[in-house]
């Protein structure tokens, strides 16, 4: 399983909504230029968050985007799904197509295991935690 750049992006565009200081709404050009990504590329990728309900928008002066919930509301995984869809390493655990051996198939198993492994990481971890970390790592980093 291979993670893209819009899932990538996805989650440092919610972690940089997450850490602006006030309820204010948040320039998308504003988060391009910290995040240093193209405010298009953001663009397409703020328009899949917003179709989810993760984030909404604010037309007009001051406008921007803004978190629908609470940082503690979001998981990981909730974001990732929505850029990448189903995180499975292969079909057959993802309740997709499988071949006519999957009845015997001892290394289906191990596709099993690793996609519990995957998700009870990404499922665990929540835009607070995220949050946290980057507090605790980037203390000296000022927020506009």
């Amino acid at each position: 399983m291979k993670i893209s750049t819009k899932g990538r992006y996805a989650l440092r565009l919610m972690l940089d909504l997450a850490i602006q200081p006030g309820d204010s709404a948040v320039p998308l050009r504003d988060v391009a230029e910290r995040q240093e990504i193209s405010d298009k590329y953001l663009e397409q990728i703020v328009t899949q968050l917003a179709r989810g309900g993760l984030v909404r928008s604010v037309r007009g002066a001051g406008g921007g985007y803004l978190l629908t919930r609470t940082p503690e509301e979001y998981t990981v995984g909730e974001i990732l799904r929505q850029l990448e869809g189903n995180l499975a390493p292969v079909s057959c655990v993802s309740g997709g197509s499988c071949c006519g051996r999957a009845d015997r198939c001892v290394t289906l198993e191990v596709w099993q295991q690793i996609q519990d492994a995957v998700d009870g990481v990404v499922d665990n971890i929540t835009l607070a935690d995220l949050v946290k970390r980057y507090h605790e790592k980037c203390p000296e980093e000022e927020q506009d």
